[in-house]
């Protein structure tokens, strides 16, 4: 994984842009990723179709020693990973379909306490940000015009106090 420099978006307390050549750097990503999270977490996940959502969520799970395997949720809308190791259950979100917000949320009737949970949420911009005021952004980008076709640019961002001086570039 490459770590280039990246000015902070305005909010931002904490950034990172990280480069990934396949889809177990993704998922490794996501494993590494899932040390720094605790419970009421809030992870949004931004990427074009196949850009590797999932594949980071995956990584998550097995970090967070989660129950089930990780699959999209494009279907169920949600589906909670409860702990296996007494940390915080994942709740993993596929926002595309939901028009927006707390709302909707609430309404999935998960069998768990968002706060006592990790939430993951694909395709949440623009719609989940008020269920907290600390967030971490994560975007996945293809490399357009690459001969590497499984090439991405993951730019992480932290936003709030939770993420004020922590380390994205996971260094």
């Amino acid at each position: 994984m490459e770590a280039p420099h990246s000015p902070a978006p305005e909010g931002a307390t904490a950034t990172a842009r990280l480069t990934l050549h396949a889809p177990e750097q993704t998922q490794d990503l996501g494993r590494t990723l899932a040390k720094l999270l605790r419970p009421g977490d809030l992870v949004m996940l931004t990427g074009e179709l196949g850009a590797g959502k999932t594949t980071l969520t995956r990584g998550l799970g097995e970090g967070l020693g989660v129950r089930g395997a990780v699959t999209s949720p494009t279907f169920v809308i949600a589906r909670v990973h409860p702990s296996l190791v007494g940390g915080p259950a994942l709740v993993h979100v596929d926002a595309y379909r939901l028009g927006g917000g707390l709302d909707e949320m609430e309404d999935l009737d998960l069998d768990v306490s968002l706060s006592d949970s990790v939430v993951v949420v694909e395709w949440g911009e623009g719609k989940v940000e008020d269920l907290s005021e600390d967030r971490l952004h994560v975007v996945i980008d293809r490399v357009v015009g690459s001969t590497d076709d499984e090439r991405r640019v993951v730019t992480l961002t932290g936003y709030g106090a939770r993420w004020a001086g922590a380390d994205l570039a996971l260094g």
